[in-house]
């Protein structure tokens, strides 16, 4: 998972008709239309993948203005009350540290990723007036979105990138600021403060080359729904990639390890190992680990946030514990402590190359019903491995058709998560779809694609949950084993 020497960034491959017939049998107009069509997937690919990159980069701004809030509040205390908590201004200055902190993490990150696209890319010329060329809602925020994979090697890894398309405001923000602010703010690693707002870079790293695509006159200032995305990301980070996060880890991730393990005992003996796919992989912990057991284990996920950093951690870490970020910091309520909020989280709590990954490991980006519905992935897979992932879906029973699909007759689909449907309450898009089943008819449709339950229960967990907070939702999980036990006939 190092970076490789000479390696070609990916391309982006937008799903579309390519033109097969003679140029006498499609109008020039034809023609164009198609040629523009494909002209603006790759604007609104540059222009979405900018406002992912700029919710990162608008991170520390953002923090910044939490904290002047604070700080406002603060001022307005009597001088009596302020007297009480004498120590906020020592705890305003060591929460801008950690901001610090988690910023030089995200900019090393985003120094390290290599666009699949040209990012200067602009809509110029294709709004508009050519509405009708333009794809639909799909590239409206938070939509799923068409991708294709290519992929981009590393030396452990087969790293394939996705394609996400929303619109984006205009504005500017410098990132010259933002580096000159990183190189300032952080001096050698012997700096440190008492009582839990150590910042302890171990990883002694330089920042990389200055890339021309983080220039801010491509950049923009995002909602703050952007930046909250982020900001789940380092929650997210612990939740796969720190020691802190191993309770959570041993609940969702050691049942379902346990299960393949037990149903795939000879994989060792077999020639070629048995191959798991991990939709909804995240971080791409879970989809390592089942690697790490001797499967061919290729892990999915549609958000460009999550895919910039698996990416960084799966294929840049040299050492573990090379980073050190701050994931509690964005909140005041139900601290124990202020030590407790400011506790630093070294990550990651292994380093990936080393973890022992059998050959074939891969991570790929993009729409698991686009990607995996395609006829090369049918009956192709041993199992599928779905974690917190299922109720992410428009269409809940197309995700359940789709891995009935890719299955082989007998292969298994290991589940382990609630239903929170993710679509179910959005309001202000009329067509927003959301089908929302019960657990029963969840069931039934398995039932109907040829799905037989061998193994279920009931698995009790958190979700990027601090552990040291004084609230944590709890999830009663459904956990099952089902087998696909003979082919489907195509439904109307």
């Amino acid at each position: 998972m190092s970076e490789p020497e000479t390696e070609p960034a990916p391309e982006i491959v937008t799903d579309m008709a390519t033109e097969t017939e003679t140029p006498r049998e499609v109008p020039d107009e034809e023609e164009e239309k198609i040629r523009r069509l494909k002209k603006l997937e790759e604007a609104l690919e540059a222009k979405s993948l900018r406002r992912i990159i700029s919710a990162y980069l608008n991170y520390p701004e953002a923090s910044e203005e939490d904290l002047k809030r604070w700080e406002r509040s603060y001022r307005k205390l009597s001088p009596a009350h302020k007297a009480l908590v004498p120590h906020f201004p020592m705890k305003f200055q060591r929460l801008r540290r950690c901001i610090s902190a988690n910023s030089f993490f995200i900019f090393n990150m985003l120094q390290a990723f290599d666009p699949p696209i040209d990012l200067s890319q602009e809509l110029d010329g294709y709004e508009g007036s050519n509405s009708e060329c333009a794809p639909h809602e799909k590239y409206t925020l938070d939509e799923r979105h068409d991708s294709s994979c290519q992929p981009a090697l590393t030396n452990s890894c087969t790293y394939q990138e996705e394609s996400k398309h929303i619109h984006v405001p205009k504005a500017g923000v410098s990132v010259e600021e933002l580096q000159r602010k990183e190189a300032h703010d952080h001096s050698p690693k012997d700096q440190s403060e008492n009582d839990g707002g150590q910042l302890n870079h171990d990883h002694g790293s330089e920042l990389c080359a200055y890339h021309d695509w983080l220039d801010s006159s491509i950049q923009t200032h995002v909602p703050l729904v952007d930046v909250d995305k982020v900001r789940c990301i380092i929650r997210n980070i612990v939740r796969d990639w720190a020691a802190e996060g191993q309770r959570e880890r041993d609940e969702c991730y050691k049942p379902i390890l346990e299960e393949l393990d037990l149903l795939f005992p000879d994989r060792q003996k077999e020639s070629t190992p048995p191959a798991c796919l991990v939709p909804g992989a995240g971080l791409g912990r879970l989809a390592l680990e089942i690697s790490c057991l001797g499967f061919i284990s290729q892990g999915n996920e549609f958000s460009y946030y999550m895919m910039i950093c698996s990416s960084f951690i799966l294929n840049y870490t040299q050492v573990p514990g090379e980073w050190t970020i701050y994931p509690w910091i964005h909140s005041n309520c139900n601290s124990l402590s202020d030590n407790d909020q400011l506790r630093p989280i070294a990550i990651p709590d292994i380093h990936p190359a080393s973890a022992g990954i059998t050959e074939g490991f891969s991570m790929c980006g993009g729409d698991f019903v686009e990607v995996y519905n395609e006829s090369t992935h049918a009956g192709m897979w041993d199992a599928v491995v779905t974690c917190f992932f299922i109720d992410t879906a428009h269409n809940i029973i197309e995700y359940i058709e789709t891995i009935s699909k890719i299955l082989k007759d007998g292969g298994v689909w290991i589940n382990l998560g609630p239903l929170l449907y993710h679509f179910a309450d959005t309001y202000g898009h009329e067509n927003e779809m959301s089908i929302e089943l019960s657990l029963e008819d969840v069931k039934r449709v398995a039932s109907h694609y040829g799905f037989v339950i061998e193994k279920e229960r009931t698995i009790e967990t958190t979700y990027t949950t601090n552990p040291r907070a004084m609230m944590q939702n709890r999830y009663y999980t459904a956990f099952w084993t089902m087998r696909k036990k003979c082919a489907i006939l195509a439904t109307t």
